[in-house]
């Protein structure tokens, strides 16, 4: 299998906080949701791959080539959107066409027009006149402009309305389509990555706790209801979290793996997030 993004066992320690041997393969031609709370270590993750910050180990390949050593080759192949927006604010749309025009070779001067037109941003209005949202979709438009075969997006969707987010993830689909295009997306919009996401990598406390197909991830767990008594029958290895509460108990578990007859109800991502950082089973 070809990778758009690999990460083998990175590594980056500061005084309070460990990204501890970050594992992840975002195969080419597909989409990642990459999830985990506030300082989990998404956006630290992210700033290790485009080498805005330096690894302590492991090593990280973007599109065949090694993110420090290769990255000035691929540059040009990769379009980023951090969580705020740094382009000028001084500037309107137009002028950030004729800059971009000058960076990037495969600039394509319509698409980023007609991106305007479909996000209603106006192409006269400086930047610093911008809402955070309409900012945001300034950054996406001239991330997806220059036809990068790897978008990376740090909570770039955060602050839109849900009308917006629709036709941005409507893009992105459209986007990997020809399935030489990768989408790696942190977001905390978990009913986004389910809409769009191939896989699903969740991050906590600086450790991966999973990186799947969200299609497996979904058809293997579920939330058993049951009392109390019922569930000191359940195998506890297939328990990956519980809580118990007022009508009995809830536990997160492998559905498949379940012998009897339980009530079993569909888990979502964020279920499942929920589960294993406040119910886990230690």
């Amino acid at each position: 299998m070809e990778y758009a993004l690999k990460l083998e066992n990175v590594t980056k320690e500061y005084k309070n906080f460990k990204l501890d041997h970050v594992n992840i393969c975002l195969p080419r031609g597909t989409i990642m949701g990459f999830v985990g709370e506030n300082g989990a270590g998404k956006s630290t993750t992210i700033k290790l791959i485009i080498d805005l910050i330096g690894r302590d180990g492991g090593k990280i390949t973007i599109l065949g080539k090694d993110n420090k050593s290769g990255l000035k080759d691929v540059k040009e192949n990769i379009g980023v959107v951090m969580d705020e927006s740094y382009l000028p604010e001084s500037l309107n749309a137009v002028e950030i066409n004729r800059i971009m025009k000058r960076i990037y070779r495969t600039w394509d001067e319509g698409c980023f027009y007609e991106l305007l037109d479909k996000f209603s941003i106006s192409r006269s209005k400086i930047i610093k006149e911008y809402s955070r949202g309409t900012k945001m979709k300034l950054s996406i438009a001239a991330a997806l402009s220059h036809d990068p075969e790897l978008l990376i997006l740090d909570e770039a969707t955060s602050g839109l309305d849900p009308i917006v987010r629709e036709e941005i993830l409507d893009i992105f689909m459209e986007f990997i389509q020809d399935e030489s295009h990768s989408v790696f997306i942190s977001s905390h919009i978990i009913s986004d990555l389910e809409k769009v996401c191939d896989y699903i990598t969740f991050i906590h406390k600086g450790k991966i706790i999973f990186s799947e197909a969200k299609d497996g991830l979904l058809d293997n767990y579920g939330i058993l209801k049951c009392s109390e008594d019922e569930f000191k029958n359940i195998d506890p290895e297939i328990v990956k979290g519980m809580r118990k509460n007022k009508f009995g108990t809830e536990a997160l578990i492998l559905k498949n793996k379940i012998r009897g007859d339980y009530v079993v109800d569909k888990a979502d991502i964020e279920d499942i997030m929920v589960f294993y950082i406040k119910e886990r089973i230690q």
